[in-house]
């Protein structure tokens, strides 16, 4: 079992930035890949970005590139998001997630995925 809590969620105005933590642990499967999503009220689950086990490698949703840089901590077993240039748009809950299915690469499905935090809110004013 995996435990994942995100921090980091909270009230921004559009433009701002945040920086979303997530620490993991219990069997974190040697560092696997990580990933945060997120999921507005009416909306599907949204692949937001992932990082592979080495930190080196790097996904981005479409409406992220450029303004979120995903990165991790493999020694404190922390993944972080950090979020700039933020949109209204962008206001959900904010999961993050990790797997013990695969250990090469970074995938953006969902269902790849089979440990998940509770979720941090982030909420972008207009």
């Amino acid at each position: 079992q995996v435990q994942l809590v995100e921090s980091g969620g909270g009230l921004v105005q559009a433009g701002g930035s945040l920086r979303l933590s997530c620490v993991a642990s219990g069997r974190t499967f040697g560092s696997n890949a990580m990933a945060w999503f997120r999921q507005a009220p009416g909306k599907v689950r949204e692949f937001v970005a992932g990082v592979d086990r080495s930190g080196t490698n790097t996904l981005y949703g479409d409406s992220m590139k450029g303004r979120f840089t995903i990165s991790r901590d493999n020694a404190k077993n922390t993944v972080y998001l950090q979020m700039s240039s933020l949109k209204p748009e962008d206001t959900a809950v904010y999961y993050c997630a990790t797997t013990g299915r695969f250990r090469i690469g970074v995938r953006r499905a969902d269902y790849e995925y089979d440990y998940w935090g509770q979720g941090t809110q982030v909420t972008v004013s207009s």
